[in-house]
Order: structure tokens, then sequence, then C-alpha cells
């Protein structure tokens, strides 16, 4: 059921020093550009495909096109099927997912830290999750 899931986050408490540490963030304006700029990439990607607008709505042919990785990735990708045990369905979500971030990154391939990334959203499909 969870692999029907494209994004697993455990939120966890954030400590007194994350909190009182005073770093410079991302805008939230600037965080709107940028989903922005996504969403229009994603609409020029699918503009000849019927009832396909965004990532997420990718079909398998879809996936195989606008979804390649290099060697690094896909060693990556395989290490991360065997230690999580994940299932074909969840290894399209994670490439689905991976590639939005390499578009919020205004990025044309998939780089291996945004698969990284896509991979790190899985949390629930880790076996030992509940057990924390």
């Amino acid at each position: 059921m969870l692999d029907r899931i494209d994004l697993h986050v455990e939120v966890t408490p954030v400590g007194f020093q994350e909190l009182a540490y005073d770093q410079p963030s991302e805008t939230s304006a600037d965080i709107r550009d940028r989903v922005i700029k996504a969403r229009q990439v994603q609409e020029r990607r699918f503009s000849n495909k019927k009832g396909i607008h965004a990532n997420a709505q990718m079909e398998n042919r879809d996936i195989h096109k606008h979804c390649q990785i290099s060697d690094a990735s896909m060693s990556l990708m395989k290490t991360a099927m065997d230690k999580l045990g994940l299932s074909a369905r969840a290894y399209d979500r994670i490439l689905k997912v991976a590639r939005t971030i390499a578009d919020l990154d205004n990025s044309e391939s998939i780089e291996v830290t945004h698969l990284a990334e896509a991979i790190q959203f899985r949390t629930l499909d880790r076996s030992n999750w509940a057990e924390k």
C-alpha cells in the first residue's frame, strides 16, 4: 500500500539549537517562483501528451524517455532497491520524484543528488521505520 504514495516524510522534533540558529533560508516567494518554473517546464515537456501535465502523471514509456539516469545513479538506485526492499512501483515513483527535483533545480538531467534526495522521500519503505 505504501508504494502507492509518492513522498514519505518522517517529521522529527526540531532541537533548540536548530531553532535558535539564525541562518538565511530561501524565501517563500523564491520557492514559489521555482515551483512555477518547474511546472512550466513540465507543461512544455508534456504539451503533446493528452492528459499529462506533470511528472507524477507519467506512464512507463514517459518515464523511460524523461527519467534517464547515469551509471552512478543506476548503481545508487540498485543499492536502494536492495537495501530498502523497494517494489517496481516504488522504483518508478522515485524516478518521477527525482525528475521533479531536477526540474526544481533547473537541471535538464537527473543527477545523482536529485536521485538521492528522491530516495530519501521513501522513508516508510524502510522496514524499521515504525520501531523508532
